[in-house]
């Protein structure tokens, strides 16, 4: 049965090439959105972004018809804007007419009214949005096509019983594994605990057909060596220049920066395997934006990048320090009536040193577009505030010998981006859709490491 789906503007904000993926229905956007997405168009960071994405993709279809008259799309729908049907209806008390939501609701009943032989439903992705509309009789759906089931999480690995005899051909070089009882993706791992002798067990990683030791279990990076079973795991994908995309979620303290940094500084400084590191993040404020900033681009990139600051701080740096220390590092004062001293050596010192070498890059989303990072490894933090054509603007930015990191808390309470939710950002996406892939990886970190009363936040509160 044919249906008319009427889109709200976050809709096309959180994904702009949604018209795509309606079947053979028809799409109506009702000219408020377009409107709309005018107002947004210039705004600063991923909304403005969105929205300008969905506009080109908008314009680039009306060389094939009439926007007006309609489209017919590829797959056999049609798309029409619709400037019409916004004649009065019996709508309760306190909903003014002038805003464009309820604007689009008398839309949507306008042509639900008129239209009795195919179905209207509404496709909003906000939560008033949809409690209005159901309270006016219409049908309200959130937009479906990227969202991934609680289900259907991949972790990234699991635990399995094996014999003793197994766990040692797995020591000894790798165990043949027939995948029938599980369906075991590349560079998935298990936990193998034996079924025979309760002190045997294995931390293995499945190649594609055998289950294999880990290769860098004693390994360290920048002088930090994972503390627990997922950042063992984590670090393996991490070390492994065969792997080129990883994706790490957890929450937070569980070590998803610090691990990342660690190796990207070992990678790339002490190893020479890549020629720079570049740390991204979007900029989502968490609370109230408090504007812009100013100062040069590093500058005004500065507060986002904490997190990649924090880590390197707290990293081994103790050889940086000894070398710098016979020539800047001075006593903090000289008496109790002189200023401190700043020390000689900092954080910012050992990041703006590198920066000026070329090795280190702070960047955000908007300086991504049309740039290919080859023979580097990128960081980027934050993912679970993209939306999915994000993740795949940046992860289309690889280039040879590139390895890209993705890190981030996919749960709603870490999500300040309204337009994505645990089920529909980035982060998730991405692991669900690059999973079966022998170039990715992917763990869920779940123990917290930072500290004690962390460790008590994130679990409690």
């Amino acid at each position: 049965m044919i249906k008319n789906y009427i889109l709200d503007t976050n809709v096309l904000i959180h994904s702009p090439n949604c018209i795509y993926n309606f079947d053979d229905n028809h799409i109506i956007i009702p000219i408020v959105v377009i409107e709309e997405l005018d107002n947004l168009k210039s705004k600063e960071g991923l909304v403005g972004f969105q929205a300008r994405m969905a506009i080109r993709e908008l314009n680039g279809i009306r060389i094939y018809g009439n926007l007006n008259e309609g489209i017919t799309m590829p797959n056999g729908g049609t798309l029409r804007v619709e400037l019409n049907h916004l004649k009065s209806i019996d709508i309760p008390d306190g909903m003014g007419i002038e805003k464009n939501d309820n604007k689009i609701l008398i839309i949507a009943k306008n042509i639900q009214v008129e239209d009795q032989l195919n179905k209207t439903v509404l496709v909003t992705k906000d939560l008033c949005m949809a409690i209005k509309g159901e309270s006016l009789g219409l049908e309200v759906q959130d937009y479906m096509n990227d969202k991934i089931g609680a289900d259907q999480l991949y972790k990234g690995w699991r635990e399995i019983m094996l014999s003793s005899e197994d766990i040692n051909k797995i020591f000894k070089g790798g165990l043949e594994f027939q995948t029938s009882d599980y369906q075991l993706y590349p560079n998935e791992f298990l936990h193998i605990r034996s079924f025979d002798e309760s002190m045997h067990n294995v931390i293995a990683r499945y190649d594609g057909s055998r289950l294999i030791p880990l290769k860098y279990a004693n390994d360290k990076a920048w002088g930090l060596a994972p503390r627990n079973r997922e950042q063992k795991m984590a670090f393996e994908l991490l070390m492994d220049d065969e792997i080129s995309l990883i994706t790490l979620a957890g929450g937070a303290g569980t070590g998803k920066t610090i691990l990342s940094t660690a190796v990207a500084l070992q990678k790339v400084i002490e190893m020479g395997k890549y020629a720079k590191v570049v740390f991204v993040r979007p900029v989502v404020p968490a609370g109230a934006d408090i504007g812009y900033l100013p100062g040069s681009e590093i500058e005004k990139l500065r507060p986002w990048m904490g997190s990649f600051f924090d880590a390197i701080e707290s990293l081994s740096l103790e050889q940086y320090k000894r070398e710098k220390s016979e020539k800047s590092m001075k006593p903090r004062r000289n008496s109790m009536t002189e200023e401190p001293r700043k020390p000689g050596y900092s954080v910012e010192d050992f990041i703006e040193e590198y920066r000026e070498m070329g090795i280190i890059e702070t960047k955000t989303f908007t300086y991504m577009r049309g740039r290919t990072l080859s023979n580097a490894i990128v960081i980027i933090d934050e993912a679970q505030e993209m939306t999915p054509h994000l993740a795949k603007l940046m992860l289309t930015r690889a280039g040879q010998d590139a390895k890209f990191v993705m890190i981030g808390d996919p749960s709603d309470n870490q999500i300040d981006n309204t337009f994505v939710d645990s089920k529909s950002n980035g982060l998730v996406y991405v692991v669900e859709k690059m999973k079966p892939f022998t170039i990715t990886g992917h763990i869920s970190l779940e123990e917290v490491e930072r500290s004690p009363l962390a460790k008590i936040a994130e679990e409690h509160l």
